[in-house]
């Protein structure tokens, strides 16, 4: 026998006597399983990870789908992987994407469902394709999951966990492989910012799973996990030397890092959050929305123009001052009197010139944020089902204060319970909205008081240069009228009795539109207009008693039906502790005849007439008695009388030269000034004050309370008739054109358009802009002063009337 023999020989007795030395199923089995279980660690670390990132972010969302969304993701991604391993790389990734198409759309129709959008669900992916990013950042806290809001977190999930098993599992890189679900966890916190609490839990959680992945075996490790095993003695040294230095150096990093890292990430712990919504421009309305009360006039004179169809349901019509208090009105409310407000909007910043939006909206779901009611008002729910005719714009119309939108993407401002569509408004637009209508206890009315401080600072600011008999009125009214809502009551029925609503007045709330209406002659004009000039009147006296006020524009309706055109007005409110915002109507009844302004109140002129002005006294005096000149010949060696009167009057000819060009000099200077200086909105006005003090010169002042467009007008009629009085023709104007040309003259009308657009969009004027005003402005003065006669050319550059009013004129 060979020398193999008795080993052979020798085995064989041992396996028979040692039956436990042999292999069994049951091992085979049980090693399987382990290996399982050992290969399955990491997914299911991978799959963990990316979940509590979903976690994360999930609690800013209203509900839990977006966890449940992208947990399936993470899940399914890792499976694509672990389930294409023995496939070739190149392959992983289409099919990866093919899974992640088909999950996506599930999860957007599901979105889509829940939200109860209407589009199919190609309109509705593309929709979110293209906003997905920003509505995330813009929405409205807590995030409704809608298609989205919820595509960027379920794409970047599914990408996550590909990547994250690709590198793990595929190139044996665990910690690499945990980069991916790291980065979007760090995202998750950041797009969460400060709006939830700290995230301890799930940090610690994740923290956790990552170690659990990282110290449990994936397999073995040949020569029982020697990595040296099997290697010549010397290569071995030289390996396991290389070995050791990297561990040092690893270690060496590690600690440095946390070193210098350490502090900072500690001194952060009690820090407030980044809000990234900060960075994210949210909603904006149009120009055409951020004053809609100029539309009131507009509105006023198109009456049967059909806006919406409203259809409620649940609103009770108001009794004895539902909508507002009856001692203020009660049913005399000519609007609300067996109807119901819609709001369109809320303006609540007034800035002498314009009342403006100011409203901040957030992309909001279909469930609005509930806000908690005045304390001592009573909530009556009501729904709305409106159809949009030829209302545009942006402003979504309903009742205060919405709760729920179906039917239309909104965004959503809780200060003051108003939406807008981002999209815009389109005909044939339907959309059903629930509210939840305040009334508040009228009978508390009367002791009530009105808060102060911060928070209503905004409701109670008053701009600059306000008129001195606004001042005095509001101080006439309540100065007999300590209680704030006396004082509102006063204010309103003041405004009841002494002026008309008129469709046909002009549109303009400026301190001087205001001051005009209220003190004006009412044969000239004043003591008249719409609702517009009433409700800001109303808010300015308010103001200026101490009351925090608002204006409201919006709609009266019977609750269905047609809402018109002429059934657009607005109101002023003012808010009171315990009751909130409380709506006064201080238009009069149809049928009451205004009394005269001036029997109640007669604003006194801060500068007398030069007629009314008293002729100062003069008291006689005695006349002196004639001195006798001294006898003997005149003193030598005096100035004699011609040189005297000669250097007299060359004297005084320098003296009026110097005056006339220190005249041209002021005058360039004032018109270099307006033209070239300052941002593009105040050289526009600068422009427009060259027209109308070249107006004032040529003997056609125009008043203050006149707006844009009608100075215009007045511009182009002058320049007619100047022109036809220096060529003996006619002054009847027919040579003045519909586009605010005379001619080959300037564009009068171009200058006015930038005019309001500086007064309504401050800030959106351009160099480019200004330039053309500054050109039409010079071209317009030179084309009306060439159309004088000669001497009155020379002295249009020298009179220094334009000098006083920029003087005179506020800063």
């Amino acid at each position: 026998m060979g020398r193999g023999a008795p080993v052979v020989t020798g085995v064989e007795p041992d396996v028979a006597a040692d039956p436990r030395r042999v292999p069994s199923t049951a091992g085979h089995a049980t090693g399987r399983v382990v290996s399982l279980l050992r290969a399955a660690v990491v997914p299911l670390a991978l799959i963990a990870l990316t979940g509590l990132a979903g976690v994360v972010l999930g609690r800013v969302y209203a509900g839990d789908l977006l966890i449940r969304l992208v947990l399936g993701a993470a899940v399914g991604s890792v499976l694509v992987s672990v389930a294409a391993r023995r496939l070739p790389s190149w392959l992983v990734a289409p099919l990866s994407m093919a899974a992640l198409a088909g999950w996506t759309l599930w999860s957007l129709r599901l979105a889509a469902a829940r939200a109860d959008l209407p589009g199919s669900l190609l309109e509705v992916s593309a929709d979110a394709a293209r906003n997905g990013i920003p509505r995330l950042l813009t929405a409205m806290i807590p995030v409704e999951p809608t298609p989205d809001t919820v595509l960027v977190p379920v794409v970047a999930a599914w990408l996550a966990g590909l990547a994250g098993a690709e590198v793990a599992l595929r190139a044996g890189r665990v910690l690499l492989g945990y980069l991916p679900a790291a980065g979007l966890y760090v995202a998750a916190l950041y797009v969460v910012g400060p709006n939830a609490g700290p995230a301890i839990g799930t940090t610690v959680a994740f923290v956790a799973v990552a170690a659990v992945g990282l110290a449990a075996p994936s397999g073995a490790s040949p020569a029982g996990g020697d990595p040296t095993a099997g290697l010549a003695p010397g290569t071995r040294a030289a390996v396991r030397l290389r070995l050791a230095a990297s561990a040092a150096l690893g270690v060496a990093l590690v600690i440095g890092l946390v070193a210098l890292l350490g502090p900072v990430v500690a001194g952060q712990v009690d820090g407030r959050p980044v809000d990234p919504r900060r960075y994210v421009e949210p909603p904006q309305v149009q120009t055409l929305d951020e004053n809609p009360l100029i539309r009131i006039s507009g509105w006023a004179l198109h009456p049967e123009q059909k806006l919406l169809d409203v259809s409620t349901v649940g609103a009770t019509p108001p009794t004895g001052g539902a909508e507002k208090p009856e001692a203020a009105g009660g049913t005399d409310d000519p609007k609300a009197a067996g109807g119901v407000r819609i709001r369109l909007a809320v303006l609540s910043d007034y800035d002498g010139i314009t009342w403006r939006v100011g409203a901040t909206y957030r992309n909001a779901g279909r469930i609005l944020p509930a806000t908690a009611p005045a304390r001592d008002s009573t909530v009556e729910t009501v729904r709305q089902d409106i159809t949009v005719a030829e209302l545009s714009g942006r402003l979504l119309p309903a009742m205060a204060t919405p709760r729920e939108v179906s039917g239309a993407r909104v965004a959503y401002d809780p200060a003051t319970g108003t939406l807008i569509r981002p999209e815009g408004l389109t005909p044939g637009l339907r959309y059903t909205v629930t509210s939840a209508r305040e009334r508040p206890d009228n009978n508390l009315l009367a002791t009530a008081n009105v808060p102060a401080g911060e928070e209503v600072a905004r409701v109670l600011r008053v701009a600059d240069g306000v008129p001195d008999p606004l001042r005095r009125l509001a101080a006439q009214l309540a100065e007999e009228n300590g209680a704030p809502y006396a004082r509102a009551a006063a204010i309103e029925q003041f405004l009841a009795e002494h002026y008309r609503v008129v469709a046909d007045a002009p549109s303009g709330h400026a301190y001087p539109n205001l001051a005009f209406f209220l003190f004006g002659p009412r044969n000239g004009g004043g003591q008249r207009g719409t609702s517009e000039q009433f409700a800001a009147a109303f808010a300015v006296l308010g103001r200026l008693s101490g009351l925090p006020t608002r204006v409201v524009v919006g709609f009266e309706s019977g609750g269905q039906g047609p809402v018109r055109a002429g059934d657009a007005y607005a109101w002023p409110e003012v808010l009171f502790d315990g009751l909130g915002w409380v709506a006064f109507n201080p238009l009069p009844r149809p049928e009451n005849e205004p009394r005269p302004v001036e029997e109640d109140f007669r604003p006194t002129p801060e500068d007398p007439p030069p007629s009314e002005a008293p002729a100062p006294t003069v008291e006689p005096t005695a006349s002196p008695e004639p001195v006798a000149a001294p006898d003997g010949p005149p003193a030598r060696g005096g100035v004699s009388t011609p040189v005297l009167v000669a250097g007299g009057s060359g004297g005084l000819l320098l003296v009026v030269g110097a005056l006339l060009l220190t005249l041209l000099a002021m005058r360039r200077s004032l018109t270099r000034n307006r033209l070239v200086r300052g941002d593009p909105g105040q050289r526009i006005a600068g422009a427009w004050r060259e027209v109308t003090d070249a107006l004032r010169l040529a003997g056609r002042p125009v008043g203050d309370d006149l707006a844009a467009t009608e100075v215009a007008g007045q511009a182009r009629q002058a320049l007619v008739e100047a022109r036809a009085g220096s060529s003996g023709q006619d002054t009847t104007g027919e040579g003045t054109t519909g586009e605010g040309t005379i001619g080959d003259g300037p564009t009068v009308d171009e200058l006015a358009a930038l005019l309001n657009q500086v007064g309504f969009a401050p800030g959106a004027a351009t160099p480019d802009q200004a330039a053309r005003a500054a050109e039409v402005a010079t071209a317009y003065v030179a084309t009306l002063r060439s159309a004088r006669p000669r001497w009155r050319r020379l002295l249009w550059s020298l009179h220094p009337a334009p000098l006083r009013r920029a003087r005179r004129s506020p800063r």
